[in-house]
């Protein structure tokens, strides 16, 4: 006897990040689309907005509405703005909706971190029953939640190549530097100048150097592995691509006996039986092209030869992992579904 498929809806379909849902959801063996929601592009053709949808996806996109949601769908995925989002996920959680949300509202523990970022939180009383949903870390957490903060971009690529050194002891938890680099997808479909193709065609630049509002988001994951308080140095890129995010991280080892092929044994450790992370073997390095369009982690060390530094790197699609493909991981977790349904497919390589 077959199962009933979970119905889903996605509120803020019509993004990047929402289009990769959709596109994510029409591929999951156990996920039925009930409809796409929208803010500025509601009432029109689905087609008309997402192209990539023409002849497979049929209506328009609907108004936000969490009272039929709330009717028509078994849980709501929220790739909505920072702010905007909070006010809709609690609407929906008012309705007893599962939900996974895809802004920084709901990501940390301390309201006071998340305030000092980005500003006055809409409805404080609800961080506490969410699960941040890195899933490698927080499997068993999110067998139970009802509301799940999928982790940002930056903070997935450097928290899973980290993760592994923090939990064992293996680096110091001071001085550490990630430097990371990202296609520019990871900025959104609005139109900016900074994204314009002609100024980032031919170019790499550093942003937000210091000030990227990720990086308490990998601090918090960090420290929950030492239990002691990490500060990092954290400075992205912007690249002339469109999808991908490749993490280097900079740390000091813990001792002498401290070596690479002991990092990778703590790596494979970790994250043994996940249908998604991948440790490299000593000597090879994790490239984007590797693991575009897919949920795919590559997880890679090295140790500079003159300073003695760890090298910890890893590279994911920016969209899937970093995104829509870790809420469908957190989805399939949640459900009691293979954690690995909906996201087998390899990159799209070359």
């Amino acid at each position: 006897m077959t199962s009933k498929p979970i119905r889903a809806i996605v509120v803020g379909g019509t993004g990047y990040t929402g289009a990769e849902l959709v596109r994510l959801v029409l591929g999951h063996p156990s996920l039925e689309l009930v409809s796409i929601v929208g803010n500025t592009t509601a009432g029109q053709a689905v087609a008309d907005v997402l192209p990539s949808l023409r002849g497979i996806v049929e209506g328009a996109v609907q108004p936000f509405d969490p009272d039929a949601i709330a009717k028509q769908a078994d849980v709501a995925f929220c790739a909505l703005p920072h702010a905007a989002s909070a006010e809709a996920v609690s609407a929906l959680r008012q309705r007893g909706q599962k939900v996974f949300d895809l802004s920084a509202d709901f990501r940390f523990e301390d309201l006071s971190v998340y305030e000092a970022w980005y500003g006055k939180h809409p409805v404080p009383e609800r961080l506490s029953e969410a699960v941040y949903g890195l899933v490698e870390l927080h499997r068993d957490e999110l067998r139970d939640a009802d509301l799940i903060a999928v982790p940002g971009c930056y903070p997935t690529a450097s928290t899973l190549a980290l993760a592994p050194l923090v939990k064992n002891g293996l680096i110091r938890t001071d001085g550490i530097a990630v430097d990371a680099k990202s296609g520019v997808s990871g900025a959104g479909r609005g139109v900016s100048s900074a994204t314009h193709f002609p100024e980032t065609g031919e170019g790499v630049r550093a942003y937000k150097a210091g000030t990227h509002r990720h990086a308490p988001e990998i601090e918090q994951e960090l420290s929950r592995l030492s239990g002691v308080p990490v500060k990092i140095a954290f400075v992205p890129h912007l690249l002339p691509m469109t999808r991908g995010i490749l993490a280097t991280c900079y740390a000091q080892p813990a001792g002498s006996s401290v070596t690479v092929a002991g990092c990778i044994e703590a790596a494979r450790a970790l994250y043994v039986g996940s249908p998604s992370v991948h440790v490299l073997d000593e000597g090879q390095h994790p490239d984007t092209l590797w693991v575009r369009g897919s949920n795919r982690v590559h997880v890679g060390y090295a140790q500079d030869r003159n300073s003695g530094m760890i090298i910890a790197m890893s590279a994911i699609d920016n969209l899937v992992k970093g995104a829509s493909g870790q809420a469908i991981q957190c989805l399939n977790v949640r459900f009691g579904l293979d954690e690995g349904a909906g996201l087998q497919a390899p990159a799209q390589w070359p």
